[in-house]
């Protein structure tokens, strides 16, 4: 029964109940356990996982039956040396009230943990080292945390309270003027620059997390999801899924595969400029698990095309920060916050300029969907061992000097049809298949399709049989040119070798298709090796 596709949904649903019923007891949900005992779903449960656990926190922070979503009933009311006046927000983890130090005489916001005794030793740990990360950060756009406390077994810290707005409550209103948000967004780089510096990376930066008081100041605000640089990894175990999916990396959507960096922090940082110009995030889907998708899958839509008027220096600076590759992002907060200074200064900004050498490693470098070959190393290895056998075949046959159209047709049409069917079966069978794995499969199928049209024209022409053959090694270039755009740069080479074999098989037509299996079916092999070597070690 497991073996069948609905044999395998059912028992990942089974497993995905149990981790997270243990989860919601407190427990540690121990996935790489269960992944140990059921290799065979070790892709699909990491993956699953992930949603699984952003969809999860969402209900269970809009629970109306949750004891802290009722935690605000009962205001005014006494808090240690404080008195609580109004809930003023809450998030993932905690709660935030306006509220008066007794001692002093001064209103601070403070912050307790949203499930209050209910929570995990996992959601206690996390609250503190957000209180501890805000606290030994000193800087004029981070708001400063006054002190960290407990009440009746409830931690809570205390902040400066901001007398303003948050900048998504100001983004309702529509956009920035574009040097208002460049000089926004910078002010709040230097203060992510100064959290990097100090080893805390933020991993969730958007608009609800930065404040603006009556001037328009911004504060970099809810360290919730703050890890050390180099610590705390107990804290945010390898699969976890962590962030707001709107502003969210895709190292942070990918889970497991995802490794977090200060890049991941400039990321967010884009994304807010991005919203900040145009009125809406970079991705939006109608539900957490689509906006995901686009995280992983897709690019942004170009600022310019929501908002015609954008220069396009800032443009691209923005879409800098949003650039899929860690490495091709600013590699700082601060290199983010010069370039808007020299934009801000009218000068020529760092986004523009691009060495030769930068441009051919971006060229030949993988793109953010190579992982997709995963799923496809062994299938790529046996579809070179079948291209070279047909190709063998076709040779054998010219050989024999068979002249009828007849054989070649049904092995060009019919053979590599019915074996093109079988392939996407078996990879269907490995697990959901994405949207670029459906797009690769078209530009695939129309060079099979343009291949057995081309022996349709020769036939209408009146040429013999596979006089045209050299073609083919064209269509299979321009696939693997296609590829590279897609997957990897490595491609460029193998396209190039396609294209190089055109012309010895112009030049010995009885051995073209023998030089053409052996070539094509390399193309193939390798990468497919790669691939599965790939995923044996992960």
């Amino acid at each position: 029964m497991s073996d069948t596709p609905d044999g395998r949904d059912a028992t990942l649903a089974r497993l995905l109940e149990e981790l997270l019923a243990a989860r919601r007891c407190g427990q540690p949900a121990d996935v790489e356990g269960v992944a140990r005992e059921r290799p065979d779903l070790v892709a699909e449960l990491r993956e699953l996982w992930t949603l699984a656990e952003l969809v999860d926190d969402a209900a269970t922070a809009a629970d109306p039956h949750d004891p802290a979503s009722r935690a605000g009933e009962h205001l005014p009311r006494a808090f240690g040396g404080y008195r609580l006046v109004r809930e003023v927000g809450r998030g993932g983890m905690g709660v935030v009230y306006e509220a008066e130090q007794r001692s002093l005489g001064r209103r601070v916001a403070l912050k307790t943990i949203l499930r209050g005794e209910h929570a995990s030793a996992q959601d206690l740990a996390r609250f503190r080292a957000e209180a501890e990360s805000a606290a030994r950060l000193e800087h004029p756009a981070i708001l400063p945390v006054h002190e960290i406390g407990e009440h009746e077994g409830l931690l809570y810290f205390t902040m400066r309270l901001i007398e303003g707005e948050s900048l998504a409550q100001r983004l309702w209103r529509g956009p920035l003027p574009p040097r208002h948000a460049a000089r926004l967004v910078g002010e709040v780089a230097r203060a992510i620059q100064h959290s990097h510096e100090r080893g805390v990376l933020h991993r969730d930066i958007k608009p609800s997390n930065i404040l603006l008081d009556r001037d328009g100041r911004p504060y970099v605000a809810d360290f919730g999801l703050a890890r050390r640089l180099r610590s705390d990894a107990g804290l945010t175990a390898s699969q976890a899924l962590v962030g707001t999916p709107g502003y969210m990396a895709p190292e942070q959507a990918a889970g497991s595969r995802g490794q977090l960096t200060a890049a991941t922090d400039v990321w967010g940082l884009g994304a807010v400029l991005y919203h900040a110009l145009c009125g809406r995030a970079p991705f939006v889907g109608r539900t957490p698990v689509d906006t995901l998708l686009q995280v992983l899958e897709q690019d942004p839509p170009p600022p310019s095309l929501i908002a015609p008027q954008l220069d396009r220096e800032l443009e691209m600076i923005t879409l800098k920060c949003l650039q899929k590759p860690a490495d091709l992002r600013y590699h700082s907060a601060a290199a983010l916050a010069e370039d808007l200074d020299a934009w801000l200064a009218h000068e020529p900004v760092a986004a523009r300029r691009g060495r030769l050498r930068d441009v051919v490693a971006r060229a030949l470098r993988e793109t953010h969907h190579a992982t997709v070959l995963e799923h496809w190393g062994a299938l790529w290895m046996l579809h070179g061992g079948v291209l070279l056998a047909l190709c063998s075949l076709t040779w054998l046959l010219q050989l024999r000097g068979i002249d009828q159209r007849w054989p070649y047709l049904s092995i060009w049409g019919v053979g590599i049809g019915v074996w093109a069917a079988v392939f996407w079966l078996l990879r269907r069978r490995a697990g959901p298949v994405t949207f670029i794995e459906r797009q690769l499969a078209n530009v695939w199928g129309s060079s099979v399709l343009s291949c057995f049209l081309l022996l349709c024209l020769e036939w209408q022409l009146g040429l013999p049989a596979l006089r045209l053959a050299p073609v083919i090694a064209l269509f299979s270039g321009g696939v693997f040119f296609v590829k590279a755009a897609m997957l990897s740069g490595r491609f460029y080479l193998h396209a190039a070798a396609l294209y190089a074999v055109a012309l010895p098989m112009a030049l010995w037509p009885r051995t073209a298709l023998l030089l053409f299996g052996v070539v094509a079916g390399l193309t193939f092999f390798l990468p497919g090796l790669r691939a599965r070597r790939q995923r044996r070690d992960r």
